[in-house]
């Protein structure tokens, strides 16, 4: 009985304690948000967008990052407010996107980014990201300096309407100019202060680069990271985050150096999996053990 009673009092104590003081027990630190590139459920998004929707933000995703949003299609046939209208029913926010900037980086207008731009800013993104560059225009340094300048006129752009302009690698950007790489000739011309990058770390990873050497060089310009895993029997195939060889918890260490706000899950590249349960697999690995 006296335990009984000395264990009620304790916990008395310990419910007026909160009562008295309700922010002690809020000081516990929250989980950073994990995201999703739309990309990787590319096999079934497109027949069930407000189901698919759904069930990401069921396993626990808080970001996504879309792709493919044309002004004739939407995003996978919603208009941006009615997308925006299924993202904010989920509790779900789309800080980046990918869109087709082809036209724009070979300069033939800036028309299209516009047209995203706008779109963005009705989802309530924070970045337009290039997700790509074709091959006929970076075959030289002097190309990639060129593209360089498209991507600092981009992010002029965007700053005028309250936006960020960002880049995310392939392997390509790891090819060799004498001592340098295309990738470090983009950082070097593009201004810091307007142009950031999304690492993609599989294909860094990939193509032998050191994410930490980059973070080292160029602090606080990766302001996001694509979390995508190689199988390891098979480079040109990804697997669940964790599951693979890259070593996540290694370059982790400096996310913080680089300058990481957003951290999106994607599975690319050969993959057919379970899509939904597959990202499941990989939000719980980066949930408790990376982030």
């Amino acid at each position: 009985m006296n335990s009984r009673r000395t264990f009620l009092k304790q916990t008395g104590l310990l419910a007026a304690g909160i009562a008295v003081a309700p922010s002690f027990a809020c000081t516990l630190p929250k989980k950073h948000p994990i995201g999703l590139q739309l990309y990787s459920l590319r096999d079934v998004i497109k027949n069930d967008i407000k189901g698919i929707i759904s069930k990401v933000a069921a396993i626990g995703y808080k970001e996504v990052e879309t792709y493919g949003y044309s002004v004739k299609d939407g995003f996978w046939g919603l208009n941006a407010k009615a997308f925006n209208s299924l993202l904010k029913e989920n509790s779900i926010k789309a800080p980046s996107g990918h869109y087709d900037l082809d036209n724009f980086m070979s300069g033939k207008g800036s028309d299209s980014l516009k047209s995203y731009i706008e779109a963005a800013n009705i989802i309530g993104s924070e970045y337009i990201t290039v997700p790509y560059l074709g091959d006929g225009i970076r075959k030289t340094v002097d190309d990639y300096k060129k593209l360089s300048e498209k991507l600092n006129e981009g992010a002029r752009l965007c700053k005028a309407s309250g936006l960020k302009f960002a880049y995310h690698n392939h392997d390509f950007e790891f090819s060799k100019f004498g001592d340098t790489t295309a990738y470090e000739i983009m950082l070097n011309n593009t201004d810091k202060n307007l142009v950031d990058f999304e690492l993609d770390l599989y294909w860094a990873v990939r193509s032998n680069a050191d994410p930490l050497a980059l973070f080292k060089a160029h602090p606080g310009r990766f302001k996001m990271f694509h979390i995508k895993d190689i199988d390891k029997t098979n480079k040109n195939v990804n697997t669940e985050v964790g599951q693979g060889a890259v070593d996540f918890k290694a370059i982790f260490t400096g996310a913080k150096t680089a300058g990481v706000k957003h951290y999106f899950v994607e599975h690319e590249f050969n993959y057919k999996p379970d899509e939904l349960g597959s990202i499941k697999t990989s939000f719980n690995y980066v949930n408790n053990e990376l982030l």
